[in-house]
């Protein structure tokens, strides 16, 4: 598996700050409660002991209408149910590892009464059969655990990180927020990062995954980068993340096509290579070494202008952002858009392949600017748009208790004990 962050990075993670307050329950419960599931014998609304109880999942070959008709639901409740209910349950999309449960009546015919479709951990979908048909999505409990994270840069991110406890998604989201800030395939020994985020669990004891992160804190080569969610009316409902000067993390285009991820070579007008006699073979672009069908992203928003193959550059596909900047994807096992297409940055774009004159699995990545070719690495890339004046004054409120929260949270005193520690 190749890493997103291709150098030095010990974690030692601990519990502190306990004196700052903030305005926030940091054990706070959804206000989201299944209004009948007042007991604990109680799931998904349902007093299971009053139902034979099938729990399975779903198998390659299986449909929805014939696990009904086996369980003795009339063909006409399950026409009914596709044909009035499909914006909330489309019976031809339920998926092959998903669990599901069928409560079943406890006389003769021990008929299907209700199905329970597991979305995922938080989020099902109920299918009530008795009386006539009805589908409703519904979600579990949650209660949500604020956590405090802090580490210091020592040696290498492995998957080690993830067997000792820290959430994928905590990690993936801290290397966005500082994407343009921070050249995380450069991180210098000693550089330390803080982080404030929350865990889900469900029934207290099911854990369900971690929140985006709320506000973080990264020191660079001695540099400190702030970083604070933020979202407001004006920002049209879309949460940013901007620094303790309000200024925006972002940039119009993300640093790397895919994630976790490795730049396997650079952009270099002077690479030679011994295959060809040493010659000078200029590389105009940025390859990003990565297994054969991880998704690649649009850099930014912008229109397809070609999606094809050719010759060496395999399958690939051309955005144009603007009447400045265009990027191009190489090698591409399948393209997922077409020309004509516009795409939002961040979409799914195809997927890495070794189409085209490749030595291994990788997307080259190019950039153009004015119609030439250019290094992204050496470009000073417009940022997104800052925050507006008039909001300011909300935002500063808004960050000064996480500031502090931030500010009081301490390194771990020996980064040579462990890798990880987790409390």
């Amino acid at each position: 598996m190749y890493k997103y962050w291709g150098t030095f990075l010990l974690l030692s993670i601990f519990i502190s700050c306990k004196q700052v307050k903030t305005d926030k329950d940091v054990n706070n419960v959804e206000d989201i409660v299944i209004s009948n599931e007042l007991t604990t014998d109680k799931h998904y609304g349902f007093n299971l002991d009053d139902f034979i109880v099938v729990r399975d999942t779903v198998k390659r070959g299986d449909s929805f209408g014939e696990l009904m008709i086996q369980n003795k639901v009339d063909y006409p409740k399950i026409a009914k149910l596709s044909e009035e209910y499909r914006d909330t349950f489309d019976v031809r999309k339920i998926r092959v590892g998903k669990p599901y449960l069928i409560l079943k009546s406890k006389d003769t015919t021990e008929a299907a009464q209700v199905f329970i479709y597991q979305n995922d951990l938080i989020n099902y979908t109920v299918v009530d059969f008795r009386d006539s048909v009805l589908a409703y999505k519904d979600r579990k409990q949650v209660k949500y655990v604020q956590k405090e994270a802090a580490g210091i840069i020592k040696t290498s991110l492995s998957e080690a990180i993830l067997d000792q406890g820290i959430d994928y998604n905590v990690t993936n989201d801290l290397s966005e927020i500082y994407a343009w800030t921070i050249d995380f395939f450069r991180l210098q020994k000693g550089d330390k990062f803080k982080v404030i985020y929350k865990e889900k669990y469900i029934n207290d004891t099911i854990y369900a995954g971690a929140e985006p992160i709320e506000s973080a804190y990264f020191e660079h080569n001695g540099t400190p980068l702030y970083a604070f969610a933020y979202e407001s009316d004006s920002l049209k409902n879309i949460i940013d993340y901007f620094d303790d000067e309000a200024n925006n993390l972002r940039r119009t285009f993300l640093r790397a096509p895919v994630k976790f991820s490795r730049i396997s070579s650079r952009y270099n007008l002077k690479r030679k290579i011994r295959y060809y006699g040493y010659k000078v073979r200029p590389h105009r672009g940025t390859d990003y070494a990565a297994p054969v069908g991880t998704p690649i992203m649009a850099t930014a928003d912008g229109t397809i202008t070609e999606s094809t193959r050719k010759g060496g550059n395999g399958q690939y596909v051309k955005i144009r952002h603007n009447g400045t900047y265009s990027t191009q994807y190489l090698h591409m096992k399948k393209q997922k858009v077409k020309r004509g297409e516009f795409v939002r940055q961040g979409d799914v774009i195809g997927w890495v392949g070794m189409t085209g004159n490749t030595g291994g699995p990788h997307v080259c990545y190019r950039f153009w600017k004015n119609g030439r070719q250019v290094d992204p690495f050496r470009e000073k890339l417009p940022a997104a748009e800052p925050l507006p004046e008039d909001v300011r004054l909300d935002y500063f409120k808004f960050i000064s208790p996480q500031k502090a929260q931030l500010d009081c949270i301490e390194f771990p005193e020996k980064p040579d004990d462990e890798l990880l520690t987790l409390n």
